[in-house]
């Protein structure tokens, strides 16, 4: 399942390299469009195979995914950034894992960018923005704590036994979320370094993903270590950006305004 917004390019890379997947035939591939104005509205009869679903505006990420998942028809759904292309038998070893490892509610490839180097993937709960490339030892499985949502795939059951992706959090801090109720339910996500997907990644925040970020992160920390902790982050970032002088930014987490325009 792939979310892309007004990222064409980047999509059709995406698209392309999950259509040349080993086990295609057995592959749904749900595309949600977020809104888009690029063109790839117009793909079905490009990539008839694909089931596109088109929203009317940018709803975030977190939204989106949501709608992903319960469009899916399968025991394990893969959230793939449109940003991110696998190699073909990664999603199969994915599955594989899962199949052979209950106490794993989900796997990750390794993510590694265009000269096949790791890319940045591991970050800390709770979520700070900071991402480190993994260290790779051999080729077994490794327990993570908190691997980059562009590739993540999951056993649909556990989120629906949470009903769904916390949707307090808008374009940020979904993966947060899911990686945090996994732990809570007392299972693992492992990295599997034989899967392989080729990340490109942003060279920065816009004004309104840092603005949802620093909202995201105040969510988490309201939700996992209490009010006062939430609050303070939220604080946190409202000085932050008033002092930075960073005044959409200041704007924006002072109301709570999420990127698809909603209040958390």
């Amino acid at each position: 399942m792939v979310v892309s917004y007004n990222r064409s390019a980047l999509l059709r890379r995406s698209i392309e390299s999950l259509e040349a997947c080993e086990g295609r035939d057995r592959l749904q591939i749900i595309v949600i469009d977020n809104g888009s104005s690029d063109g790839s509205a117009q793909w079905d009869s490009e990539f008839p195979k694909v089931q596109f679903v088109r929203l009317p505006k940018n709803f975030g990420l977190t939204k989106a995914m949501n709608i992903g998942w319960r469009a899916a028809d399968a025991p394990y759904v893969f959230f793939l950034h449109d940003d991110t292309a696998v190699e073909p038998a990664a999603i199969n070893r994915l599955a594989d894992v899962l199949d052979a490892t209950p106490d794993a509610a989900a796997v990750c490839p390794l993510l590694v960018d265009a000269e096949g180097r790791p890319a940045p993937q591991l970050g800390d709960l709770p979520p700070d923005g900071v991402w480190r490339p993994a260290e790779i030892s051999g080729e077994n499985p490794a327990a993570v704590e908190y691997p980059r949502g562009a590739a993540l795939m999951m056993r649909v059951i556990l989120i629906k036994a949470v009903r769904q992706i916390d949707e307090h959090y808008g374009q940020f801090g979904g993966d947060a979320d899911l990686a945090a109720q996994i732990h809570k339910a007392s299972k693992k996500i492992l990295l599997v370094p034989t899967a392989r997907a080729q990340h490109q990644g942003s060279a920065g925040y816009s004004t309104d993903e840092r603005a949802d970020f620093l909202l995201a992160r105040a969510v988490f920390l309201e939700k996992y270590r209490g009010f006062s902790a939430g609050f303070q982050a939220r604080l946190a970032a409202i000085f932050g950006s008033l002092f930075g002088f960073r005044f959409g930014e200041f704007t924006r987490i002072v109301s709570g305004q999420k990127i698809d325009g909603t209040q958390q």
